[in-house]
């Protein structure tokens, strides 16, 4: 290293940064990036704390940034969404149940506007030891909850007034209705229900789920979102925040495929649209 005798021994910066090969204004760096990553830390927990669920696509569409980078500061200080999976219930009225005789009428199917298809579903939570059951109804183009109900027994009456209430809340037929295997599904009041109204059938394949993964998918943040149920004191309480969070996913939550809330996009895309009455306009049965 080249020593200066005028500088009590201490090489200059010139000196210096010439004997490590560097330039002279590198010297003088200070890095950046950590601060800048505590700053973008700070927010993403604040979207966490808002939005348990949230991976780092939906917290980079809150904070407007890039996904790489929320995923990066994500990884780095261990920031992760909250995930609950709970011991699933059995349904004896399924076991051995013959396939029924309706087909996947929408496998591939990708509808252009509301009221095209509704898929329908249903889950279990449980409250206090005991298992009860959550249906709900989503339009597959807006992805919005449209219909649900909440009941001790997953039965036909739960499911039909998920449907009623849809039918209710839109005041409008869709052209399909699907769903899976289920006895609930495949009950004749159901049935009879949506032919009534000349709704098109369409059920899953037996034993595959992912052919309606759509709803699959939202019971699984649902619950997430939702916590412990058994964090209510009373099942009236818990009824209150199913509800409360139904309304947080509709008009709140940014769902990754329409890069915002289902009401928002559903009240976008009308107020968009030429036609805003569906050309299939029928009155309910």
């Amino acid at each position: 290293m080249i020593i200066n005798d005028n500088n009590h021994g201490k090489p200059t910066k010139t000196e210096l940064a010439k004997s490590l090969g560097v330039s002279r204004q590198s010297l003088y760096y200070k890095p950046t990036r950590e601060s800048k990553d505590l700053i973008t830390k700070v927010q993403i927990e604040k979207v966490m704390e808002k939005h348990k669920s949230y991976g780092h696509k939906r917290i980079a569409i809150e904070l407007q940034m890039n996904k790489k980078k929320i995923r990066r500061i994500m990884k780095k200080y261990g920031l992760k969404p909250y995930r609950r999976r709970t011991k699933k219930p059995l349904k004896p009225d399924d076991l051995n149940k013959p396939a029924t005789i309706f087909k996947n009428e929408i496998k591939g199917f990708c509808p252009i506007r509301p009221n095209v298809v509704w898929v329908a579903d249903f889950t279990y939570l449980t409250f206090q030891g005991k298992f009860f059951y959550l249906a709900t109804v989503m339009d597959l183009f807006t992805r919005e909850i449209i219909g649900w109900s909440v009941s001790v027994r997953h039965d036909r009456f739960m499911v039909l007034e998920a449907l009623n209430m849809a039918l209710s809340t839109t005041k409008k037929l869709p052209l399909f209705y699907h769903s899976d295997q289920g006895s609930e599904y495949d009950s004749i009041d159901c049935i009879n229900r949506l032919q009534e109204n000349n709704i098109t059938v369409s059920m899953s394949t037996k034993g595959s789920p992912w052919e309606n993964g759509f709803q699959e998918s939202f019971y699984s943040q649902f619950k997430v979102d939702l916590g412990r149920p058994d964090q209510f004191e009373t099942f009236g309480e818990l009824i209150e925040a199913i509800h409360l969070q139904m309304n947080y996913y509709n008009k709140s939550r940014i769902h990754t495929s329409l890069k915002m809330s289902p009401v928002k996009f559903r009240v976008l895309y009308y107020s968009k649209s030429l036609i805003s009455n569906s050309p299939r306009q029928r009155q309910l049965v």
